[in-house]
């Protein structure tokens, strides 16, 4: 018998950004959801049990570390990988504090969605490179 595949559900509140996300996916997962603010997101997880959410940061009604925090208080055991254009080193620690398990930038899209989604299928957390260079280089800032 085949395993079934990973079922992911996508948010973010521009309709290209789906899109596109959502055919880089097709061929490996299932996209059972595209929704566009943190609301959404919550009616659709608690309806459609996906294993992984793939949730932008800033969207309208409530926001995706919001959507994220509520389902992780309502026991949702879906893994939460960010894609955003943020890079601040608060809203990192904020991603993580709600129980992301990857945090990856829209620039860097093509090049570590599949692969922040296998690492958090795999257990592990996965954080595009360049949020860690610079996340590196203003502690050494900081500390000259």
């Amino acid at each position: 018998m085949r395993n079934p595949r990973i079922r992911i559900l996508l948010a973010d509140d521009q309709q290209e950004m789906l899109e596109t996300v959502a055919r880089m996916l097709e061929d490996e997962f299932d996209v059972v959801a595209a929704v566009a603010n943190g609301e959404r997101v919550i009616e659709a997880a608690i309806r459609l049990a996906p294993d992984l959410l793939v949730l932008d940061i800033s969207m309208p009604v409530m926001n995706g570390l919001e959507a994220a925090a509520r389902l992780k208080e309502s026991g949702s055991e879906a893994k939460v990988i960010f894609l955003t254009v943020h890079e601040d080193p608060v809203i990192v620690e904020a991603a993580f504090s709600v129980g992301a398990r990857g945090y990856v930038l829209k620039q860097r899209l093509a090049k570590d969605l599949i692969l922040a989604i296998r690492e958090a299928l795999d257990g592990r957390i996965f954080i595009s490179a360049m949020v860690l260079t610079d996340r590196n280089r203003r502690h050494q800032l900081e500390a000259t």
